[in-house]
């Protein structure tokens, strides 16, 4: 499954997304959840410092 994935992202204008993972620990639990999304190339920085907070 995942190769087809990575082989359409790599047809047309997928080179300009990119995928994040963003972790975050759950205070109930304490587990690890984690958030996966396809990000454009120039909104990636602005994902990560807002994750981050």
């Amino acid at each position: 499954m995942a190769k087809k994935a990575v082989a359409s992202l790599q047809k047309g204008g997928g080179k300009e997304y990119t995928k994040v993972v963003i972790t975050a620990k759950s205070a109930k639990t304490g587990a690890y959840t984690f958030k996966e999304s396809m990000i454009h190339n120039d909104k990636v920085k602005d994902v990560v410092a807002e994750a981050s907070k």
